[in-house]
């Protein structure tokens, strides 16, 4: 057996980024394909398979070491959702959805799979930039991606909830908790 060579030690990291790259590209390519979709009469279901895609493989792809939580999980996810419940109620009216147990469903696997996409998969890559980096690179791209639906007008919104779930991410140390959370708000504005 041979001993490595510089070179194939420094191919190794390319290696190993180059599937990560790749991911984090097909994932927002399918996040914003969700627009092209809407008025098909398949819609939902290729949301939904969309949204697995995305989650099935944000958690299947190692991000390495994650940093020490600062606070409790249960401790971080009702400073999260009391945000959120707060936020729907100062808020006033929210955008009409048509309501249903599919529709619930779909919203509540929507909030999770783009939670390990974001906040567990972006975020566990960007950490080695520092949590700083980390939080505000994820939550503009959360932004950035719920744009083509939303409109410019939602972005700071969108930018805003992103900032919370991604302090939530840093603060306890899990993507689960945010997961929890954008599940909550999801909710929170389909219900009446």
């Amino acid at each position: 057996m041979m001993p490595s060579t510089g070179r194939a030690a420094m191919e190794e990291p390319t290696v190993a980024v180059a599937p990560a790259v790749a991911l984090a590209m097909a994932g927002g390519a399918l996040l914003l394909l969700r627009l092209r979709l809407i008025g098909y009469p398949s819609a939902p279901v290729l949301f939904a398979g969309i949204y697995v895609l995305v989650g099935v493989a944000s958690l299947a792809v190692p991000i390495g070491p994650q940093d020490d939580r600062r606070l409790s999980p249960a401790g971080a996810l009702t400073l999260g959702v009391g945000a959120m419940a707060v936020a729907t109620v100062v808020s006033g009216p929210v955008i009409p959805v048509r309501l249903g147990p599919q529709a619930l469903v779909l919203n509540s696997l929507a909030a999770l799979c783009e939670e390990a996409f974001f906040r567990r998969f972006l975020y566990g890559r960007l950490a080695a930039f520092g949590a700083v980096a980390a939080v505000a690179a994820t939550a503009l791209l959360f932004a950035l991606v719920h744009l083509p639906a939303y409109g410019m007008a939602a972005f700071w919104v969108n930018l805003g909830a992103g900032l919370l779930l991604s302090w939530q991410r840093w603060a306890s140390g899990t993507w689960t908790v945010p997961a929890a959370t954008h599940v909550a708000a999801n909710l929170l504005v389909a219900l009446p």
